[in-house]
């Protein structure tokens, strides 16, 4: 076959068959007694090999050795074609970042993307002076792209440019939840804590609740925690049983029990949170500090029946127990009446 016939039937420009020619890749076996190319069956078959190789990111002098030496093994290759593929997916993955980022900004001039783009640079430095800078020193009036932030606040392990980053997206104006949704839910336990953590100051904006409520199930406790102190401030009875668990394990114990206060301010939940704790304090497995926990609980709780487990409790064969609800009780009995619930009254 002639070059213009194997170009067509291989779909290989002619330009680039005589590329392969020079190269020594794909050399015609015959002359026409005119001079022109003359292509093989087997010479056609190796373009196909050629361009195969290619498709598969290798250089053309890689596929000349893989097609000439004998010795030449694919697996060392393969294997570096692939670290190569996932280098430049990375870099490309990074790009589309900047790029949404800075359209999320909605720029107006070519200054608005050079500022956001000095941004990314500021927030991605080895310095976290310099981060914090980058966060708290934006004027007014040029808001933070929102996917920007919460890209940022998922990666930071600085705790004080964490808080400056959650604060500016709390202000951001933007969807910030959904951006830090998906890192809720990240495989790395680290990414989650600081997700939830970030979507906990953000617990007002439309779709948190949700999010919050699906990390009380996560088998992280910091994760959990997190998400049952904001669900509990704001209302949520589905933290209770995270809350009572916090009160259990003393993990932010006190913060926990104030919360549960405030969902005791519902009658109907009053009754039920009482009775949660006091299930607990006639664990087998309650020890006396647990119980102490638990006990000093029920003071941060409205109604009465949280004021008649104590005065129980003040006969209770723990001896420091019953001295802590002694104590307590007579706390609440003190408490000025304007400071006391309806019901206590």
């Amino acid at each position: 076959m002639l070059i213009g016939e194997v170009a067509r039937r291989s779909g290989v420009s002619t330009r680039m068959l005589r590329h392969y020619d020079a190269l020594g890749l794909v050399r015609p076996t015959g002359r026409t007694v005119g001079g022109y190319r003359e292509y093989s069956a087997e010479d056609v078959r190796r373009i196909f090999h050629v361009e195969s190789l290619r498709s598969l990111g290798l250089s053309l002098k890689q596929i000349g050795r893989a097609l000439q030496d004998p010795a030449f093994t694919p697996s060392a290759l393969v294997s570096d074609l692939i670290r190569w593929t996932e280098e430049r997916l990375a870099r490309e993955r990074e790009l589309l970042e900047r790029l949404r980022a800075i359209d999320a900004s909605a720029p107006g001039d070519w200054q608005d993307v050079l500022r956001t783009v000095e941004l990314m640079r500021e927030l991605g430095s080895t310095s976290a002076a310099r981060r914090q800078r980058a966060v708290l020193a934006r004027p007014e009036g040029r808001p933070v792209p929102a996917e920007l932030l919460a890209g940022a606040v998922l990666s930071e392990s600085d705790p004080v440019v964490a808080g400056a980053l959650r604060w500016a997206l709390a202000r951001s104006g933007g969807d910030g939840v959904a951006a830090l949704a998906a890192g809720a839910r990240s495989e790395d336990v680290g990414i989650r804590r600081r997700a939830v953590l970030a979507i906990a100051g953000m617990s007002d904006a439309p779709g948190a609740t949700e999010v919050l409520a699906e990390a009380l199930a996560d088998p992280d406790p910091q994760v959990r925690g997190h998400a049952a102190l904001a669900l509990g401030r704001h209302g949520v009875a589905a933290a209770v049983p995270a809350l009572v668990g916090m009160v259990v394990e003393g993990s932010r114990d006190v913060e926990a029990a104030e919360a549960l206060g405030t969902l005791s301010q519902d009658p109907v939940w009053a009754d039920r949170i009482t009775a949660a704790l006091v299930d607990e304090l006639a664990a087998p497995a309650a020890d006396s500090a647990t119980r102490i926990r638990l006990t000093q609980a029920l003071v941060e709780l409205a109604g009465t029946a949280a004021r008649q487990v104590l005065h129980q409790l003040a006969d209770d064969d723990d001896r420091t127990v019953a001295l802590v609800a002694s104590a307590l009780a007579r706390v609440l009995e003190e408490r000025p009446p304007e400071d006391r619930t309806d019901e206590e009254s």
